[in-house]
């Protein structure tokens, strides 16, 4: 028996022995052996921990720096399944996850059977989760949003006496754009899931993205980083900034009076396009119906989203006889004085009438254009030019072929008129038949009217800065010579009859006092099923001005008006006075009107009126809380008033650098609908008008130099500004009996 105890305890021995030495082989093969090092990196990943950086996308920024597109703090609502249960649990009479549930639904919209799933949500084995996010509707939601849950939260907390009650919000980021559905086909926008979608942010989106960065750290068991452990890092790469063509206020003088006729005419679109003439830069774009990047997910019609100045097609009417009439000039083929008769001309298979059928008996050229008669223009295209010259215009103004703009989805347009069919050729010199331009081809080959001959290639990106303050900045491209620059100027002087001359003009509804306006009307039959519609038109209004230096080439078109008196004359060329006026006036394009008083000696007050303050530069103060904006301004005595309830100041007027007076206020904007209209009183016409852009508010004017008087309107939610200006002595001499602006429902 002993001897039997003796041999197990040998070999139980023997086994450990072994066992023992198999353990310290291991650890020796694991430790020192050719697999150590393929081990040892196995255990660091165990204990190592990476998280990411994220990056901040480029900002898009209008012509003088406005923010028009960036990064926005954003939360994530989030709940907590399992400690919701145990509160309830714990005291029934709290009632967590009924309180939170119906909170939700009041602030979130999502339907509380949905809530209650969320906040029931389990694993796979049974046990609740952890945490639950509030998809789709608490998704990168804003900090308005968030405060108020959070508010919520603290009377949990209070009731509850815990400091977890289930509640969380996930700090993130989204894209933002301060000014709502402003120039939304231009700059497109991001999903929530960062990509991008349409517009710029998508043609850019290599430049706007950057790329994140990380850090790799070895945490002990509880996840604390290790003091003397191993960190790998790369930092976040912010996307670059894109500085655009774009004047914002400029597009939003287009898109308050896109929205005004809209509501008038019910058309299926409205289209308008702004540009200088001499650069093809893109002052302002805007096509409704519409869609706000911010809500994207609320817009249904897939029809808001198309931009129609690049991308629809339409036959011009009676704008394209510009080019034509352009094609002849340069032949020297048009002679203002020559006479023809109106009414009707024969071409081989077809009678071409005027739109008014019997014509004005005989007629010059020059008052055939200015009633916009079809007939004069298959004289000028058709017999005169020939189909290949006109055709070869048509090529050198650019249609039928992209303008290469730098937006996606831009539609080449169609010219497929035959050479040997002549009534092809006599409908193509008016703008009808088998011509198909769109919006942005209009406008560019007007503007070469308009430069002195030049087709320039549209211009959206102005420069490209990323955070070294390296800048890459895109110059304007002409693509070729047109016509010369005498053409030109003579086009010029033509076109401006049409404006000008109040009897027969028809344009004339486009005339502003003061200022000399090229243009011409539009009014194209649409084609329904094959054939021209009898009560279905294309109207548009397309010119420049001034004629003699042009600044702003400006083109409207309107699709389907409901109007029985549809024209170009009577539903486009009032949009069209009514957006260049505010441009003009903007771009500080003073009308030359014979009541109004020297401009030298004018000029010379407001220079003495200046010169008696302390002037001094202004600060940039944009991003910073209006605390620290005030304090900033404050250093260089200036005083400052702040509009909106934002936390941050999104735009400043005066802007900086600017040199001012210090007696004159510093206008702080921290909310894109800030409402709020203050005393403008003392500001220049250009500043004046841009605090009513900053505001939304529509604005009219009477009278030249400063503010004196204002008068706010409130109709139907809709904020009109009628300011009265005076000489700035005049201003001076009122300023102790100061009125209070009044208000009128």
């Amino acid at each position: 028996m002993t001897k039997r105890i003796k041999l197990r305890t040998l070999l139980m021995g023997g086994f450990f022995t072994l066992l023992f030495v198999g353990l310290i082989f291991r650890i020796y093969w694991v430790q020192v052996g050719p697999a150590s090092a393929m081990w040892a990196e196995n255990a660091r990943e165990t204990w190592m921990t990476s998280k990411t950086i994220p990056q901040e996308r480029g900002k898009l920024l209008d012509r003088d720096g406005k923010v028009l597109a960036a990064d926005a703090a954003a939360y994530t609502i989030a709940v907590g399944p399992k400690k919701i249960a145990d509160l309830d649990k714990e005291n029934p009479d709290w009632r967590v996850a009924d309180r939170i549930v119906s909170k939700l639904h009041i602030v979130l919209g999502t339907p509380e059977s949905q809530l209650r799933a969320m906040i029931g949500a389990k694993k796979q084995d049974g046990t609740y989760l952890d945490q639950k996010e509030i998809r789709p509707d608490g998704w990168k939601v804003d900090a308005e949003v968030k405060d108020r849950l959070d508010k919520f939260r603290e009377e949990l907390k209070t009731l509850t006496k815990k400091k977890d009650v289930g509640l969380y919000f996930v700090e993130e980021q989204k894209r933002y754009y301060p000014n709502g559905s402003l120039a939304a086909h231009i700059l497109g926008y991001t999903n929530k899931d960062g990509q991008a979608v349409l517009g710029l942010e998508k043609k850019m989106d290599d430049v706007l993205k950057g790329s994140p960065g990380f850090i790799q750290y070895e945490k002990d068991n509880t996840g604390a980083q290790l003091p003397n452990g191993q960190v790998k890092s790369k930092p976040a790469v912010d996307g670059k900034d894109v500085t655009l063509t774009l004047d914002r206020d400029i597009q939003f003088y287009i898109e308050e009076a896109l929205k005004e006729a809209y509501d008038k005419y019910h058309p299926v679109s409205i289209t308008a396009v702004a540009a200088d003439p001499k650069t093809m830069d893109i002052l302002g774009m805007a096509s409704l119906p519409s869609f706000d990047p911010n809500q994207y997910w609320t817009t249904k019609d897939q029809a808001n989203f198309k931009d129609n100045a690049i991308m629809s097609v339409y036959e011009p009417g009676s704008t394209f006889k510009i080019v034509t009439l352009a094609a002849a000039v340069q032949e020297g083929l048009f002679n203002p004085n020559e006479m023809y008769k109106s009414g009707g001309i024969k071409v081989p298979g077809k009678v071409i009438h005027d739109y008014n059928y019997t014509g004005w008996g005989e007629i010059s050229y020059l008052d055939g254009l200015k009633h916009s008669s079809n007939v004069a223009f298959v004289h000028l295209g058709y017999e005169k030019l020939g189909a290949v010259k006109l055709r070869s215009y048509i090529d050198a103004f650019g249609f039928g072929q992209r303008t290469n703009i730098g937006l996606p989805g831009e539609s080449p347009g169609s010219i497929s008129f035959h050479n040997n069919i002549p009534t092809e050729v006599a409908t193509a010199a008016f703008g009808q038949g088998l011509v198909q331009v769109t919006p942005i081809q209009q406008v560019a080959a007007v503007a070469a009217v308009a430069n002195g001959g030049k087709l320039m290639q549209p211009r959206l990106i102005k420069s490209i800065s990323d955070a070294s303050g390296t800048k890459q900045v895109f110059e304007p491209k002409v693509i070729r010579q047109v016509i010369s620059a005498e053409t030109s100027r003579k086009v010029g002087d033509y076109l401006e009859t049409v404006v000008s001359d109040q009897k027969i003009g028809t344009g004339k509804n486009a005339y502003i006092p003061g200022y000399r306006i090229a243009g011409k009307t539009g009014t194209a039959q649409k084609v329904i099923d094959g054939s021209y519609s009898a009560d279905k038109y294309v109207v548009s209004f397309i010119g420049y001005a001034p004629v003699e230096d042009p600044k702003i080439v400006l083109y409207v078109i309107v699709d389907e008006p409901q109007s029985e008196t549809a024209g170009g004359g009577s539903v486009a060329a009032p949009i069209f006075k009514k957006i260049m006026e505010k441009s003009l006036r903007h771009l500080g394009i003073a009308p030359n009107l014979p009541d109004t008083a020297d401009k030298d000696a004018q000029s010379a007050a407001v220079a003495a009126a200046k010169a008696a303050d302390v002037t001094a530069s202004v600060p940039d103060v944009t991003g910073m809380t209006p605390s620290q904006a005030k304090t900033e301004l404050g250093r260089r005595s200036f005083d400052a008033k702040v509009l909106g309830k934002g936390t941050k100041v999104i735009q400043q007027l005066p802007k900086s650098g600017s040199m001012l007076p210090t007696s004159q206020q510093v206008y702080l904007l921290t909310d894109a609908n800030a409402g709020e209209v203050p005393d403008l009183k003392g500001l220049s016409l250009r500043d004046a008008m841009e605090m009513c852009s900053l505001l939304k508010a529509s604005c009219t004017v009477q009278g030249e130099g400063y503010v004196l008087s204002q008068e706010v309107t409130q109709v139907n939610g809709k904020t009109t500004v009628k300011l009265t200006l005076a000489p700035p002595e005049a201003v001076q001499s009122t300023a102790e009996e100061e009125p209070s602006p009044s208000t009128k429902e």
